[in-house]
């Protein structure tokens, strides 16, 4: 949530043309939403492993099955490292 100088949250239209926009523009990135930013946030926090109910959390998810229903593309390669750790205590 983005809040004005007074406190009131901030027109998301106004924001975003009036500042996202530029600011993509002058750093040469490709434009984007503002929410795309949340779903990086949410795509980086699960690929370094954050646990999906701590990303739940951050997000506002209601519930862990809206997050893992809409991350769960960003965790088969987990399952991969997941089973390299308990091979790797097995044989210890």
């Amino acid at each position: 949530m983005f809040t004005s100088t007074v406190g009131t949250p901030v027109d998301v239209g106004n924001l975003t043309y009036r500042s996202f926009r530029p600011l993509l523009k002058r750093a040469g990135l490709p434009q984007i939403r503002i929410h795309d930013l949340r779903h990086t946030a949410a795509t980086l926090l699960l690929g370094r492993r954050v646990h999906p109910k701590k990303v739940q959390e951050m997000l506002g998810h209601s519930t862990i099955t809206e997050t893992m229903d809409t991350y769960s593309h960003v965790l088969p390669d987990m399952q991969d490292q997941d089973i390299s750790a308990i091979e790797s205590a097995l044989t210890e």
